[in-house]
């Protein structure tokens, strides 16, 4: 892969904002729709105080496959794409966002900063 420019690796830069904006975006959805209140004390908010972080796994999981990449890659130039070069398939997503959710695999990254996240299911992030 290039070193930079189109088809170069995603940098950290970009894909903490990518994560920014999908999380925002998860949050809006999980406030307007599932009653979720960001104010609220845990003990008032019950299952609720989960609704973004179920609400990100379903925007990842739905746009991957579909879009190339979650709403914040394709905003911030960047996509997800298979080391074989094949499509991304289903199951791919789905362990890609569970490992996210986790954190500690998304923060652990390689030489070439791909996350543990993403070899383990053999994707790559890259712009676009």
């Amino acid at each position: 892969m290039p070193r930079t420019g189109t088809g170069s690796i995603a940098r950290p830069g970009r894909r903490i904002g990518a994560l920014l904006i999908d999380y925002l975006a998860a949050t809006i959805i999980a406030t307007g729709f599932l009653g979720y209140d960001q104010f609220a004390l845990p003990s008032e908010a019950g299952l609720t105080m989960f609704a973004p972080m179920a609400v990100f796994a379903v925007l990842q999981i739905l746009f991957i496959p579909t879009a190339g990449g979650s709403p914040g890659h394709r905003i911030l130039g960047m996509r997800l794409v298979c080391l074989d070069g094949g499509w991304v398939g289903l199951w791919r997503p789905i362990v890609r966002t569970l490992l996210l959710v986790i954190v500690i695999p998304a923060v652990v990254f390689d030489a070439d900063q791909r996350g543990l996240h993403d070899k383990a299911t053999g994707l790559v992030l890259i712009r676009a």
